[in-house]
């Protein structure tokens, strides 16, 4: 079962396109990062997919109904980001309780557990806590609504680098607990890609791939060598990164097309193959020069 289909999304903001022609399905009880710059329309999708926003054109479906002020979307997506709002008169022990009265999965243990673990006081004031601990307070809510859709963006702003792997460790246990459709945003892939399913890379509003996890640590190689032997060796290859290293020798990175025979004529060349990682394939992807900052010192 989908529990979002896009097809042709688009959102103008002026002359800007924040997405544009948007198309993908995302099923159920999966654990998906949504991963891309700043400026890639992410925090924008997982709003319009929270029903906080309109789209302009195309179209979307949460639970097969459109999202935007809708009822039955709000009451089954839980929406985590660094800009939330809790009443200022309760405390944080006061917000977990009145927050269990409005999901129906809410799991009142898990969130008495995470609130002790990381030392927060019943008395504290959510507007009193420094950037790191909000996020961490965001996302006690977050898991423990156990919400049918949990749409996480950017959820570890501020945290410090332990509270994220408690955070991405947590987040894994209580989903084997309780399976349901996770969306995570994040910049940083190399720290989520262990407890991912699925990928949805974004640059400019726009799909670049969307594949398993596993897919992608193979999607890409390095090859590197004589400038006259790569450039040979990537002729009619899909070259998504590339750059001079010495005076007379090369690195590219191409899209691996999976045949043995090829890699071997390669080495037989005198070229050495590397293996791509996940997270240098999405910067690679979506980097605007396929130099990258190299690009910049290059003199016309």
């Amino acid at each position: 079962m989908n529990i979002i289909e896009c097809s042709s999304l688009t959102k103008v903001y002026g002359a800007v396109k924040a997405l544009n022609n948007l198309s993908f399905e995302l099923q159920e009880n999966k654990i998906t990062g949504l991963i891309g710059r700043n400026g890639a329309g992410k925090t924008t999708l997982l709003k319009i997919i929270a029903g906080y926003y309109r789209e302009t054109l195309g179209e979307i479906k949460v639970f097969s109904e459109k999202p935007f002020n809708n009822l039955l979307v709000s009451a089954n997506v839980m929406y985590i980001n660094d800009q939330m709002n809790f009443p200022t008169a309760l405390n944080l022990k006061e917000i977990l309780n009145v927050s269990s009265t409005f999901y129906e999965n809410w799991n009142h243990e898990l969130a008495d557990r995470l609130f002790d673990y990381f030392a927060f006081q019943q008395t504290q004031q959510y507007n009193n806590l420094s950037k790191g601990m909000k996020s961490t307070f965001n996302m006690i809510v977050g898991l423990s609504a156990r919400c049918a859709l949990t749409v996480f963006d950017e959820p570890t702003t501020g945290m410090d680098a332990g509270v994220r792997k408690d955070f991405y460790r947590a987040l894994l246990k209580d989903y084997i607990d309780f399976p349901r459709t996770i969306l995570l945003s994040s910049h940083h892939l190399d720290e989520i890609e262990d407890i991912l399913e699925d990928v949805l890379l974004i640059k400019d509003g726009t799909k670049l791939l969307h594949i398993p996890v596993e897919e992608l640590k193979e999607w890409a190689i390095g090859v590197q060598g004589s400038s006259a032997a790569v450039n040979d060796w990537i002729k009619n290859r899909e070259v998504i990164h590339s750059k001079n290293v010495g005076l007379d020798r090369m690195y590219a990175v191409v899209k691996q097309n999976g045949s043995e025979s090829e890699i071997q004529r390669a080495k037989e060349a005198g070229l050495a193959i590397t293996p791509i990682s996940s997270s240098d394939v999405c910067v690679y992807l979506t980097s605007k020069n396929k130099g990258g900052i190299d690009d910049v010192f290059i003199k016309d």
